[in-house]
């Protein structure tokens, strides 16, 4: 068994939780994103982000706005619609019964 394989797959499974959580604290550019994601040991590639974000917005739990930069192109900062807080919440909801189950069994002994 792979044990990369396994570590990037329960990644991906907490990749939209930690995306939305960042959003939630207020408007975020993707390559800020990124950076707050490798900070927490959870790198994370442009190029997976940016079609998260685009499914996210299609499905209005997103929103964006353009900004002008003085050092190129305008910027694209998203934060999270109403839609997209209430997911949010949910996910945070089902997250914490996630990691108490998970707790719960990993902390119990081994039986002697």
């Amino acid at each position: 068994m792979n044990i990369e394989n396994t570590q990037s797959q329960m990644r991906k499974g907490i990749l939209e939780f930690c995306i939305l959580s960042i959003i939630r604290r207020g408007e975020a550019y993707p390559s800020d994103i990124v950076e707050e994601m490798k900070a927490a040991n959870l790198p994370i590639l442009e190029g997976t982000l940016y079609p998260l974000l685009t499914r996210l917005k299609n499905a209005d739990m997103l929103t964006y706005r353009w900004v002008e930069s003085s050092s190129g192109p305008p910027r694209k900062y998203f934060s999270l619609t109403e839609k997209g807080e209430a997911f949010y919440n949910e996910l945070e909801q089902t997250w914490q019964e996630l990691a108490n189950g998970v707790n719960a069994l990993t902390a119990k002994k081994l039986e002697e």
